[in-house]
């Protein structure tokens, strides 16, 4: 043990840490322990992102949560306290859709993009952050982003500007919250997956109306249903994409979980195809480029790409029913601006 964590172990030992209540609330036993409630998760996360708290404590803190798994009233506290930690410029950068992607793809490509693409070519700005390289193998946002040509935003003035510019912008979370990166990059040491990965899709910093949000576990969905309507989103939309992406996968049936003007409610999408699809032997990120240019058909991305649309037309109130959104999806398809790419 290093001198000088031994001093300071030495100088707290006849004083508990301020932050030791928060894990010994969580840790406590079966019978003994609890959730925090949305005040306490509030300030735990405050002290968290201050740098007021000891790694040793962090790392028990977040498995705690993780093998409990985190109520909504914790991920409320949580993201209060990330937003108030973030400072974004809310009253100056208008957006329409806050879009998060935090999972990374393995088995298709990021399909996604180029359904956002599609929307912003009609005008719907879109916010996009996200965090790489937490999971080996996995294709990140950021690095296809980069692979497209597609500047990302270091700062709210570039922000600011892509949005106007091109109606997307995405800001990778190290910009955003450095802490939240920090905490997310612990995955290598603690071998799991943290709350911080829930709670970063729920941040909508810039509080844009309209939110979209994947999970990994269905079991997640009404967590982040119930936190969206705590947190004041008026109007959100949560399911199990492909890969934890915000990605409708085609052969899946898939159940939406929805806040419309702040009333929970949910949508069951049938399949697209019938069947597995086949998994790419790799992924070539040429390829977004060669279908979104039209150079090249490919049936499992289009039907991905309509599909995902689909459900962001619904969350944006674009569409009355399932069957109008597919056909307002294709049209926003066949009307991209294919010089985008």
């Amino acid at each position: 043990m290093p001198d000088s964590y031994r001093n300071k172990l030495s100088v707290q030992k006849d004083s508990e840490h301020p932050f030791a209540q928060y894990v010994r609330i969580l840790g406590k036993g079966k019978t003994g322990s609890r959730s925090l409630t949305q005040a306490e998760a509030y300030t735990a996360m405050q002290m968290i992102l201050s740098g007021e708290v000891e790694d040793i404590q962090l790392g028990a803190f977040l498995m705690l949560l993780r093998v409990k798994e985190e109520s909504h009233e914790e991920l409320t506290g949580f993201v209060l306290a990330a937003r108030d930690n973030i400072g974004a410029p809310v009253d100056s950068i208008n957006v329409q859709l806050d879009w998060s992607s935090y999972a990374g793809k393995k088995k298709q490509l990021p399909w996604y993009l180029l359904s956002c693409f599609a929307l912003a070519d009609q005008g719907i700005s879109i916010y996009m952050h996200g965090a790489g390289g937490h999971t080996p193998g996995r294709l990140y946002t950021e690095n296809v982003l980069d692979e497209l040509g597609v500047p990302v935003a270091k700062n709210w003035h570039a922000v600011e500007q892509q949005l106007g510019q091109n109606s997307f912008s995405f800001m990778p979370l190290e910009f955003m919250c450095p802490e939240l990166q920090r905490i997310i990059d612990l995955r290598s040491y603690l071998g799991l997956r943290s709350p911080v990965h829930t709670l970063s899709r729920l941040l909508n910093p810039l509080a844009a109306p309209y939110s979209l949000q994947s999970i990994f576990h269905p079991s997640y969905g009404n967590s982040h249903q119930q936190a969206a309507i705590a947190l004041g989103q008026q109007n959100a939309a949560v399911f199990k994409g492909e890969g934890g992406e915000i990605e409708r996968r085609p052969e899946a049936t898939c159940t939406v979980k929805l806040v419309t003007d702040g009333i929970a409610s949910e949508e069951f999408w049938p399949k697209m195809v019938e069947g597995r699809q086949a998994q790419p032997e790799s992924l070539n990120i040429q390829d977004l480029i060669a279908v979104w240019r039209g150079e090249k058909e490919e049936a499992y991305a289009i039907d991905a790409i309509i599909g995902t649309l689909a459900i962001a037309l619904r969350l944006l109130n674009k569409a009355d029913n399932q069957q109008q959104a597919i056909l307002m999806a294709q049209t926003y398809w066949q009307q991209r601006n294919k010089n985008r790419l």
